[in-house]
């Protein structure tokens, strides 16, 4: 039986195989065994990539800086850096192919040593990089999780396959091929789970095993828990502020006066733009110390906006054109920025689906003359003075590169 069209098809040797077919986890293994790298075969002459153990399984992972290398409809397709953030941190991130693991760099505490407080910050001054490149902040870091997790990407397959329970269980995935100062990530990351009423105690119960590293102990630096969740509210309480997290209705993260003012002010723009439309997600990666009595006090935090369908947007007009994108049925990416600052141009999405793939879409100014007129490679749209322009056009099955059949890859091996 014919496969669909995005279900990608790897050479392993002389065999061609697809996830899900039957088989498929042993010939891995096989393979994993003898180190025969596998070839996507998106491309006519395959696109090597390597397989890494996830678990008790394996799984095929594109090789380190070859995502462009990829055809623009294939899911390890990236584009290229100079589309994305990802370029100014890569010293920050290095992936093993022995192991699949990738070791990320940070700049931001994951201990507290004993009388010694840690500095409170909010994501990064407005306008400014906080990194060079040689360490991700915070914001790479939430970054790179949201792209490894592939919640920047679309298609439309995704329709109504999101909820939280799905991002979750994709952003825990990538945190378990993630080390952080030499440990798993996934061992300190806490995303909640879905709440629900009838297992409240069941999962306040599972959360407090999570959170057991991190209390205080005497002599002891304490680690710091890394929370990933979408915030719900911002509150004044007795002290200071306190953070309502969704899924989380029994526990409430403090806040100081500080760290509120530097928070809503260095966030200003999301927080107005969360507010304003009941369709967007505030997604919260912060890092939290607890107190000796298990509750938690965030110290450091950033924010980024989503969309209805967790695709991250920087501002109202962005999620406006990633909303077209989605209800037209359109094959798409949303460039990550990393710790790019706010002036660097980025495109806004980057189409798969086009006549000639990959299509950048930016948003412009009135004022900018950084694109050209003539550039027909580009869409560009200036929201302060027009409409959204026609999207452009999706090639027809005619124009589609077929994949290559196991027939077709066995006579050319």
């Amino acid at each position: 039986m014919a496969l669909p069209d995005d279900v990608p098809r790897y050479a392993l040797g002389d065999e061609v195989v697809s996830p899900g077919s039957v088989g498929f986890e042993e010939a891995l293994a096989r393979v994993h065994l003898r180190h025969i790298r596998p070839r996507c075969l998106c491309q006519p002459e395959g696109v090597p990539m390597y397989i890494a153990r996830l678990g008790d399984g394996f799984i095929v992972k594109r090789m380190p800086f070859t995502g462009h290398c990829h055809a623009p409809d294939c899911g390890s397709y990236e584009p290229p850096l100079e589309m994305s953030g990802r370029g100014e941190v890569a010293p920050a991130i290095r992936e093993d192919l022995a192991t699949g693991c990738t070791a990320l760099r940070v700049d931001f505490a994951l201990c507290q040593r004993p009388g010694r407080a840690v500095p409170m910050a909010a994501g990064e001054p407005s306008g400014s990089a906080r990194s060079t490149g040689c360490r991700l902040t915070l914001r790479g870091m939430l970054h790179y999780l949201w792209e490894q997790a592939e919640l920047n990407r679309w298609h439309p397959g995704f329709e109504g396959r999101r909820p939280w329970a799905a991002v979750r269980r994709l952003l825990l995935r990538a945190a378990q091929t993630t080390l952080v100062d030499g440990q798993p990530l996934a061992q300190r990351l806490y995303v909640p789970e879905v709440f629900s009423a009838e297992q409240r105690e069941v999962l306040a119960q599972r959360r407090r095993q999570q959170w057991a590293s991190a209390l205080p102990r005497p002599g002891q630096p304490q680690p710091l828990l890394l929370v990933l969740a979408e915030l719900k509210q911002l509150l004044p309480a007795r002290y200071g502020h306190q953070a309502v997290l969704k899924h989380l209705p029994d526990v409430a993260f403090g806040l100081d006066a500080a760290l509120a003012r530097r928070l809503t002010r260095r966030f200003e723009s999301e927080l107005a733009t969360w507010n304003a439309d009941s369709r967007l997600h505030l997604v919260l990666l912060a890092t939290a110390v607890l107190s000796e009595h298990g509750l938690p006090s965030l110290v450091e935090v950033t924010l980024m906006l989503t969309t209805a369908a967790w695709l991250p947007v920087d501002n109202a007009w962005e999620a406006e054109l990633l909303n077209a994108l989605v209800q037209e049925g359109r094959r798409f990416s949303k460039p990550m920025r990393y710790q790019l600052a706010a002036a660097e141009r980025l495109p806004t999405a980057v189409l798969a689906d086009t006549e000639t793939p990959p299509t950048p879409l930016i948003l412009v100014d009135g004022s900018s003359t950084e694109v050209e007129a003539d550039d027909t490679t580009t869409w560009c749209w200036s929201p302060v003075d027009s409409c959204m322009p026609a999207l452009p056009s999706l090639r027809t099955a005619s124009q589609r590169t077929p994949s290559p059949t196991p027939a077709d890859e066995q006579r050319r091996l």
